[in-house]
């Protein structure tokens, strides 16, 4: 299990998982017409967050500091992605209210929204997810997915943790 966790293939893994996600998104957004609210795009910045830290997880793998650090901030995105699934389930079911509008809420610095309209635009008000399959809504396959990515990110930083502190010495196989 150590192995998995601090080596390249966790970071693998995890760059695909968000792969897809965004892959998913702009299909429905671009092939089915669902066109993205301010919540939808919080979601798809905390996956582009996760990629990226994946990337750097591939990058460095063999440097077990490194990892333990990449793994102790991939849980920043993966419970920021928890949070904004959790609100976006909510907004769906009626459970939360008024945390939805058309800004992004971002400091100018950071406008994404303008660099990657494509992407980062939010075009709609929150209200309902597209059903995926077997009659789950994407907002319901968000909630799961982002939990077992906690649970993950989790058991890196336990994983890589351990590594360091038990001198596990690994080959990347």
């Amino acid at each position: 299990m150590s192995r998995f966790f601090s080596g390249s293939r966790y970071w693998i893994g995890l760059l695909f998982v968000g792969l897809t996600f965004e892959t998913v998104a702009l299909y429905y957004q671009y092939g089915l017409g669902y066109d993205p609210c301010v919540l939808c795009i919080h979601v798809r910045l905390w996956v582009a967050a996760l990629m990226l830290l994946a990337l750097a997880g591939i990058a460095l793998h063999r440097h077990r500091d490194a990892l333990l650090l990449i793994s102790s901030i991939a849980l920043v995105p993966a419970i920021g992605l928890l949070e904004r699934s959790w609100a976006t389930l909510g907004v769906e079911r009626g459970w939360v209210m008024g945390v939805c509008s058309m800004e992004l809420g971002l400091p100018e610095w950071f406008a994404v929204d303008r660099w990657l309209p494509s992407v980062f635009e939010a075009l709609e008000a929150c209200g309902y997810t597209p059903v995926l399959a077997f009659g789950i809504t994407m907002a319901e396959a968000l909630v799961a997915t982002a939990g077992v990515l906690v649970l993950s990110s989790m058991a890196a930083c336990t994983a890589c943790a351990k590594a360091i502190l038990f001198h596990d010495i690994h080959n990347d196989t």
